[in-house]
């Protein structure tokens, strides 16, 4: 039986999603839809489907049995709650949108049309992470401590001034922290639990955009353990990011996506029989090369509607990293300790 998939956006990620669909036995590209109408036309030509320069009119286009969010950040929860109103699944891009109201709308809609909504939040598919995952919630690192993060990569000048969203707050909903470093914020709360408070700061140190190109927060987990996280688009030439876990039993360290180091008083025997981390140039581009993270994410998505089970990251999960994202910036533009809340 063949799945119908629809696609919001015709630049880069759209891409990334349009491989990863093709990559699965099954799935064909019924439709996309842009506001670019030749990257859009780009997009068909290359990957099939129909191009449509409306809305609606793509929304209308059948078979369609679900929808995949590549456009700027603040146009995901409308767009996705038109099509959640159409009766089609929706996959979003993160965050799942730039301001927890508008997610919790999204949610809202999803739950009353009865069509699944998952966010593109794909570390949590990597080998490595899912057996750190299962270590961490086994208990090996014992009583959490430290989690320390580092998302220290570098974007060159074009990639802001040749956009017109990213580095806003209309669209993009701020900067290094949203953009580049919600992926890693996602995997600390997925990892070591809710934080409960946090202070921060934030500049534009290199870049002449609206939003923060560098920032460091500092948190408080609902466990009592502490975290560190730096964010920054301006550290060229861009390195891994780094993740760091550490508990009372030993450490664990996350390089990009794979498991660098488990310096456990008693390590797992599986635990470092990983498989090979992708290949993606994250440090220092945003162009995905490889597409193995975003096919596991769709993979996953559509065994959820198949079996009506809920995605590994549906929108209430996207939702807590949004939510701790707002309380960081709430925490830069106050100057003040903020309390956090991560469920909605």
């Amino acid at each position: 039986m063949t799945t119908y998939i629809g696609l919001i956006g015709g630049g880069n990620i759209s891409q990334t999603h349009a491989r990863a669909a093709r990559a699965i036995p099954g799935v064909e590209i019924a439709a996309s839809y842009g506001t670019n109408e030749q990257k859009v036309a780009r997009l068909c030509r290359e990957y099939g489907g129909k191009p449509y320069a409306e809305l609606a009119d793509f929304l209308a286009h059948r078979p369609m049995d679900l929808v995949a969010i590549g456009s700027p950040s603040g146009l995901h929860a409308a767009q996705g709650i038109a099509a959640a109103q159409r009766g089609l699944h929706v996959l979003t891009e993160k965050p799942i949108d730039i301001t927890t109201e508008r997610a919790d709308a999204l949610i809202a809609a999803a739950d009353q049309a009865g069509v699944k909504l998952g966010v593109f939040f794909q570390d949590r598919s990597k080998p490595d992470i899912l057996r750190v995952k299962k270590a961490v919630d086994s208990g090996v690192l014992g009583r959490p401590i430290l989690a320390d993060a580092r998302v220290k990569w570098f974007r060159p000048p074009e990639y802001y001034t040749n956009s017109r969203w990213r580095g806003t707050w209309a669209l993009d909903g701020g900067g290094a922290l949203i953009n580049q470093a919600v992926h890693t914020v996602d995997l600390m709360l997925w990892l070591f639990g809710d934080v409960v408070s946090v202070q921060a700061k934030s500049k534009a140190l290199l870049h002449a955009i609206e939003a923060e190109d560098t920032l460091v927060a500092l948190l408080e987990f609902a466990s009592g353990a502490l975290g560190v996280l730096q964010a920054t688009t301006s550290a060229y030439p861009g390195y891994p990011r780094q993740l760091e876990l550490t508990g009372s039993a030993g450490t664990l360290i996350i390089s990009q996506d794979g498991l660098l180091a488990a310096d456990l008083r008693k390590p797992p025997a599986d635990l470092l029989s990983g498989a090979k981390a992708d290949e993606n140039p994250s440090a220092s581009s945003p162009v995905v090369s490889d597409v193995r993270g975003h096919q596991a994410v769709l993979e996953d998505f559509l065994q959820a509607i198949r079996n009506n089970t809920t995605p590994r990251c549906d929108g209430r999960e996207g939702r807590r990293s949004l939510a701790l994202v707002e309380a960081i910036y709430a925490a830069c533009k106050t100057g003040e300790r903020v309390r956090c809340t991560v469920a909605g």
